[in-house]
């Protein structure tokens, strides 16, 4: 596991950093989900659903982590190490600075989508955020049409701050996304 990423854990959840071991998994995850995120996520070709590929990005997410640009966390029902997977929360594009903000990025697994497993694991990898990374802005972009996750992000308090034309290039078409945005409130000056 990242030395620098935590496991996190809620009421009904864990969400820890993975390393290759869990690329199975993974992959289970992202075979389980294919179709409920076709039209959430950039077009997949075959080799996304293969297990070398599912190992690269995960050794691609841990050296984005290694270097502070990303914190990444897939959460389960349980500590087990064979747990299903039923999710991931990025907070990716990390940047430092002046800005000391990033972008949030999730998905859930379709068999628990409406139990409210994303909003308890986002609040407290929002938490984490702040804490533990000092962050003070977290960016989220969503598609009009995805009213699930505007709700998810509203009530962990997001406000909107416009809309960004052909933000995204999602399942082969250029999509609209609102930008609804998360401001540390325990933000101190450094």
């Amino acid at each position: 596991m990242n030395e620098h990423i935590p496991a996190l854990r809620t009421k009904r959840l864990v969400l820890r950093a993975i390393d290759e071991s869990y690329a199975e998994q993974a992959l289970d995850f992202v075979l389980r989900n294919k179709e409920a995120l076709l039209e959430w996520e950039p077009a997949r070709n075959d080799d996304y659903y293969t297990l070398d590929v599912q190992k690269q990005f995960i050794l691609n997410d841990l050296q984005s982590m290694r270097s502070g640009q990303s914190a990444k966390f897939w959460f389960s029902e349980s500590e087990q190490r064979d747990a299903p997977l039923l999710g991931t929360i990025t907070l990716n594009n990390i940047v430092r600075g002046a800005f000391q903000s990033c972008h949030l990025g999730y998905r859930t697994d379709v068999s628990v989508r409406g139990k409210g497993y994303m909003t308890e694991a986002l609040a407290q990898v929002i938490g984490f955020a702040w804490s533990e990374l000092n962050l003070h802005r977290i960016e989220a972009n969503i598609m009009p049409r995805n009213g699930a996750s505007l709700t998810v992000v509203e009530k962990l308090g997001f406000k909107h701050e416009g809309i960004a034309r052909d933000y995204l290039r999602i399942s082969g078409h250029w999509e609209d996304h609102i930008h609804m945005v998360l401001l540390n409130p325990m933000w101190k000056e450094i």
